[in-house]
């Protein structure tokens, strides 16, 4: 096991050192197409080189996470939908872009990538290629060699006769022994080295914090703005209009009583009714702001009352030591109904399988059907709204739709859990 791992990193080691080549290749023209900017022809030509230069950047952070894991966050900041075309635009999104702190950081990173990112991960190849020539020199290859050059050097040793180049074998043995313990953490330290560079700074970290925040920000006055307007629609078209219906009937009964009591206890028939059915609209509301079962029994049996109700058969697994702050937990409910709610409608599902614990300070909920998939993020969707809830608390969503299924909402929220109450 050892030994595969040693050999994979060696692999990779060398494929990574040819990057190098495209770090060079991009620096260069990055850098001449700056320089050309004050001649017009760079403010055409450095937007999408820096393109391509995030683009490069975003390769290495993916074989970073998938080769050696470790992560590098994206630093860049986000530009603007609604540039201008034309010229103008053009110079616009130039300028946008060598405003960006991270066009420079990668910009530097480029130009250690090529020196000592490149040795690192030739390092990491070159031991176990290095130990082998020493069973090859054994082998008999060392005599045309000497024939043709005279003493040849194998590391510290000088290979000139049969015997010299059996003692190459234990020292290719040494060679091949580190590889095996270096080389994973070579190609590792390369990795680490590109963090170094291309991870935001935490004056980077902080300015993208504070962003976010203002949009959430934003997203929540929106939210709670459009949630005000519907609670008013609700109760003008329905409970209202009922109890004013009562109203006016009771009004009507009070005339008839004496002189018609037949006609007034139809008319104080109909106003229980409408008393009942502005009750129930009433209740169905609050239970929309707020559901009882929710602030009475938690998360857990909240979200498992939820599932009764799917059309869909849901399988729920809940591990909560405790009770989330209550608008966290509200969040997660109204998150969780809109993604059952969303794959009941369109995934074409049987079955769904809800996954709710804590962990390492992370709320995380994971929904799961066996529908068609093809499920994305898009504007205006129920999937956008339940992001937008999220984000007001820091929280993330991702989803795994792939044609054909199955999908895979994930969703993420910093909390602490409080002794108030356990979810069961």
């Amino acid at each position: 096991m050892k030994g595969r791992r040693a050999l994979t990193a060696c692999v990779r080691g060398f494929a990574v050192s040819w990057l190098a080549l495209v770090s060079i290749i991009l620096s260069v023209l990055t850098i001449l197409s700056i320089c050309f900017i004050p001649l017009g022809v760079g403010v055409f030509t450095t937007p999408p080189l820096i393109r391509a230069v995030r683009a490069h950047a975003n390769q290495r952070r993916l074989l970073a996470a998938t080769w050696a894991d470790v992560r590098i966050q994206l630093p860049y900041r986000p530009l603007p939908a609604d540039r201008r075309s034309g010229v103008t635009g053009q110079v616009e999104l130039c300028t946008l872009l060598l405003k960006d702190p991270a066009t420079w950081r990668d910009l530097l990173w480029l130009q250690i990538d090529m020196t000592a990112g490149y040795v690192i991960a030739l390092l990491a190849f070159a031991f176990m290629p290095y130990g082998l020539e020493g069973f090859v020199l054994a082998a008999g290859v060392w005599q045309p060699i000497v024939d043709a050059g005279g003493t040849y050097w194998y590391a510290f040793l000088p290979i000139d006769s049969q015997w010299t180049a059996l003692l190459a074998v234990p020292v290719g043995a040494g060679f091949i022994a580190a590889g095996t313990a270096v080389s994973p953490l070579l190609l590792r330290g390369h990795f680490l080295l590109s963090r170094a560079f291309l991870d935001p700074t935490p004056h980077m970290q902080l300015e993208q914090r504070v962003r976010r925040l203002t949009e959430t920000r934003h997203d929540a006055v929106d939210t709670s703005a459009a949630e005000l307007r519907r609670i008013e629609r609700d109760l003008h078209d329905g409970a209202q209009a009922r109890l004013v219906a009562m109203g006016m009937s009771l009004g009507t009964v009070e005339a008839l009583i004496e002189r018609d009591p037949a006609k007034a206890k139809e008319l104080l028939a109909a106003a229980r009714t409408n008393s009942a059915e502005a009750l129930a609209e009433l209740r169905d509301l609050v239970r929309g702001i707020h559901p009882p079962v929710l602030a009475e029994r938690g998360l857990g049996d909240a979200v498992r009352a939820l599932a009764l109700r799917m059309a869909v058969d849901v399988e729920v697994d809940v591990d909560l030591a405790g009770r989330p702050e209550e608008p966290v937990e509200s969040a997660a409910y109204f998150a969780v109904s809109e993604v059952l709610t969303n794959a009941a409608k369109h995934a074409g599902a049987s079955r769904m399988w809800l996954d709710l614990h804590h962990e390492d300070g992370m709320l995380r909920i994971a929904v799961t059907d066996d529908g068609h998939g093809g499920a994305e993020i898009a504007p205006g969707g129920g999937l956008s709204g339940v992001e937008r809830r999220l984000g007001t608390f820091d929280g993330v969503l991702a989803v795994s739709s792939p044609t054909g299924g199955p999908t895979m909402v994930t969703m993420e929220i910093p909390c602490t859990l409080s002794a108030r109450g356990a979810a069961r």
